[in-house]
């Protein structure tokens, strides 16, 4: 099956949820054709260099609305060419997205849930906690660079969430698997949904697999950057990771 043709966007608004994390609220043209229910959902969004030559940044729906989603950015000083544009956009400007691609939600029938992210995660790790059941228990660790970037999340009474501040990801690797594994493994299947830095993914996928022994079908855990290279080259060390661990 053909992808779709990429769809031009308008910002339609900009709100700073947290002081590194920007929402851009995007519509016009492109929402007459989006697909709807596709929160959690991953797009691409389009660039091209000065040379002339087009590449494209992966990003979460973070929600959706009948004219509207919600993109998240993080933030940084040295933030990469999406992060750079969400900062600098204003209403009126338009981009080309691609996607949707498919989400990855946990297997709701699980005895209990245990979820692992950094900020680039959180939008994908928010929209699997809203759609929990009512009584559905367990664990979200998330990892931020302060105290500042804690969000409100919508979740389940039985979900408790664990903030862990690591003021350098990437640089310290080792913060979200400790407190992973600081948390008290319960009693029943879990289905277990990890997504953060390259060398944190690794740590995680070896204790979940390997010391936990959790199931495949009840395990997704994968990287979302890797400190030091672009999208691009990240691709490539994923790739080249999944062959080595397969």
């Amino acid at each position: 099956m053909s992808r779709p043709a990429p769809r031009v966007f308008t910002v339609l608004n900009k709100t700073l949820i947290t002081p590194h994390m920007l929402r851009v609220t995007l519509g016009g043209e492109g929402m007459t054709t989006f697909p709807e229910d596709q929160a959690g959902t991953y797009i691409k969004l389009m660039f091209t260099r000065d040379d002339g030559t087009p590449f494209m940044r992966t990003y979460t729906v973070r929600a959706q609305r009948i004219d509207s989603i919600d993109v998240d950015f993080v933030l940084h000083e040295d933030g990469g060419p999406a992060a750079q544009w969400a900062e600098n956009a204003a209403p009126g400007d338009t981009i080309e997205i691609g996607g949707p691609g498919p989400r990855k939600r946990v297997d709701t029938s699980a005895d209990w849930f245990l979820f692992a992210g950094d900020m680039t995660a959180l939008p994908a790790i928010s929209d699997n906690l809203e759609n929990l059941p009512a009584d559905a228990r367990g664990h979200a660790v998330i990892e931020v660079l302060s105290e500042a970037e804690i969000q409100s999340l919508d979740k389940p009474e039985g979900i408790q969430l664990h903030w862990v501040v690591n003021e350098h990801p990437g640089e310290n690797s080792d913060v979200l698997p400790a407190a992973v594994r600081a948390i008290d493994w319960e009693e029943g299947r879990p289905a277990v949904w990890a997504a953060c830095e390259f060398s944190s993914m690794r740590q995680l996928r070896q204790y979940f697999k390997t010391e936990r022994e959790v199931a495949k079908s009840d395990l997704y855990v994968s990287s979302y950057w890797k400190l030091g290279l672009n999208e691009e080259r990240h691709k490539t060390a994923k790739q080249e990771d999944a062959e080595r661990s397969a």
